[in-house]
């Protein structure tokens, strides 16, 4: 089986300007051209438990310290000569930072954990999500309470929009998650799908890569599509379907985004068997071919 690093020099070569930003996923990057295009707005589909937070995750802390070390940057990057996000954003809508922290540290290598508990922006909408809803204050924590002093307006997409005109130039960011958004009752479902037509457009002037976490099979197909046709990039992991085997393998594939399609299909790749481990974070084990 033909290695991905092995077509890296023919991609670099045609995306030495830095027009794309890195996924740190090796394999993955040097079969796409280097990585994702600067100003993509991408969601990130998957199954439950079938990769897309451990994918961010690994992708935040290879990036943080590639930009810290250069050895680091030869090993995760390899010959890659993508831009490097200037800040790192994680933004979460109902979960705590200390809950993402906590999964990162017990999952993850310590140098991963130490990289994104030091180096990245965590921005909690606890408050406003919970706001008005039979959660009490308390259930939120503290930092999240309503009773804080920093009194949020309660209005997520209105909050949402000046974190991210203030914080998202040139920046990697990582929202967790779509799915908490689309199914709360306190935000109208095309009011988002217009939000995200409006974040696609700005995302090309801010230059950096925007991640959005969208749990499958949850929403209606047609409500999918809606959210799907208003991103630039629809990245999605699944669990195998194959009964042939019982092994619990997971697989990532690219399902819209025409700058990376473009590659595969000249490799004639259709999907990327990934595996997640304690020592590397998520990595490609293998493809599967045409």
């Amino acid at each position: 089986m033909m290695s991905g690093v092995d077509f890296s020099v023919k991609k670099e070569e045609i995306n030495s300007n830095s027009e794309r930003i890195p996924t740190a996923v090796a394999d993955f990057d040097a079969i796409i051209g280097g990585g994702v295009p600067r100003g993509s707005l991408v969601i990130l589909k998957s199954e439950m438990g079938a990769g897309h937070i451990e994918f961010v995750i690994t992708s935040m802390a290879k990036l943080i310290l590639a930009k810290e070390d250069r050895e680091y940057s030869d090993f995760f990057l390899k010959k890659s000569k993508g831009f490097l996000p200037e800040k790192f954003l994680f933004i979460t809508i109902s979960r705590a930072k200390e809950d993402i922290l906590r999964e990162v540290k017990g999952s993850f290598p310590q140098d991963y954990y130490e990289a994104i508990s030091k180096s990245v922006i965590f921005k909690d909408f606890s408050a406003e999500y919970f706001r008005a809803t039979v959660v009490p204050p308390a259930w939120a924590g503290e930092e999240t309470s309503i009773f804080r002093k920093d009194k949020s307006s309660g209005n997520i997409l209105g909050e949402l929009i000046e974190f991210l005109d203030a914080n998202a130039s040139q920046s990697l960011v990582v929202l967790d998650a779509l799915t908490d958004l689309v199914i709360t009752k306190k935000i109208e479902f095309y009011d988002l799908v217009t939000l995200l037509k409006g974040l696609q457009r700005v995302a090309k002037k801010w230059q950096g890569v925007i991640y959005l976490l969208l749990t499958a099979n949850i929403l209606e197909p047609q409500k999918e599509l809606l959210l799907m046709d208003s991103v630039d990039g629809i990245i999605t992991f699944e669990w195998s379907k194959s009964t042939k085997t019982s092994r619990r393998q997971r697989f990532m594939y690219v399902e819209k985004f025409m700058p990376l399609l473009l590659h595969l299909d000249n490799e004639r790749i259709t999907k990327f068997a990934i595996e997640i481990n304690s020592q590397e974070g998520l990595v490609v084990s293998s493809y599967v071919r045409v």
